[in-house]
């Protein structure tokens, strides 16, 4: 650093510089989420690179056990500090599909069965998706993903979501499902499979790339997390887009994703005291 001098003694602490324009002190750290953290860096880079690696994630208490944290309250936070720099990562800028390409959408519900719930917590009511999270994916087939927290399964909810992030010039893959017909108009083509009646694909019709995808990620929910609190949902799908958009496939390996993850950090900031809540389970 040329407008900079390294600060040694007894009295400073290793990384500390000097800026010669502000004559203020400054590590590497100042201005990521790694900023005053306490947290050795290597820990930090270590639990990033253990994420991006892991298919379908790796959960808090063991990134705790790993990594030797003092608690477990130290390791949750940090997966999210770390998820923060995921989501900041925009592997695909502009729309989803173009011209010649195709987009699938579909949702899914988060949540667990009332039959595996404890008696007391049983709803008789929540039948099929009700009391669960709804998830929204928008997939290009051989490109990327995009996922939102929805609050209901509508029409008028998702046309917002899809017109934001697909190209019109895209043929839209869809199931049966009345809240994208007149969606569907509204772009190159609409292709719809009847999951009710046993179709799932015809010819080139299909929506197995998104529902191959909600596998990978209710596999993380449920094998992994165990549960996902409503307040934190959109980070974990965007650990999971991330991922997905960052994959072997598109030529990227687990050291070139886990570097993707570290430049997400720059210029955010993640306060303990500005979390949602402190009742999420990982």
């Amino acid at each position: 650093m040329d407008d900079a001098t390294e600060l040694k003694g007894k009295s400073h602490r290793p990384g500390l510089y000097k800026c010669h324009s502000c004559q203020k002190p400054f590590t590497a750290t100042l201005g990521t989420l790694y900023e005053r953290s306490h947290i050795p860096l290597h820990k930090w880079l270590l639990a990033t690179h253990l994420m991006a690696a892991s298919k379908k994630g790796i959960s808090a208490h063991q990134l705790w056990r790993m990594l030797g944290f003092g608690s477990y309250r130290t390791a949750w936070f940090m997966a999210h500090r770390i998820r923060e720099g995921m989501a900041a990562i925009k592997s695909h800028s502009g729309p989803l599909g173009g011209e010649g390409k195709i987009v699938e959408a579909d949702t899914t519900y988060v949540g667990g069965k009332e039959k595996n719930k404890h008696r007391k917590k049983r709803n008789k009511k929540n039948i099929g998706g009700a009391g669960k999270q709804i998830v929204h994916t928008l997939v290009e087939r051989g490109g990327s993903a995009r996922s939102d927290h929805i609050a209901k399964v509508s029409g008028k909810t998702l046309r917002p979501v899809v017109m934001k992030q697909v190209s019109r010039k895209s043929s839209l893959m869809t199931d049966e499902g009345g809240e994208y017909f007149h969606i569907g108009k509204e772009f190159a083509d609409h292709g719809t499979v009847n999951h009710s009646a046993g179709e799932y694909v015809r010819g080139n019709v299909h929506s197995n790339t998104v529902e191959s995808y909600f596998a990978t990620f209710k596999r993380g929910i449920t094998g992994t997390y165990h549960n996902v609190s409503e307040a934190h949902l959109k980070r974990y799908l965007a650990e999971f887009d991330f991922r997905y958009n960052e994959r072997m496939a598109l030529g990227v390996d687990d050291k070139t994703r886990a570097a993707k993850a570290v430049k997400g950090v720059e210029g955010k900031r993640l306060l303990y005291r500005q979390r949602p809540c402190e009742t999420a389970n990982a």
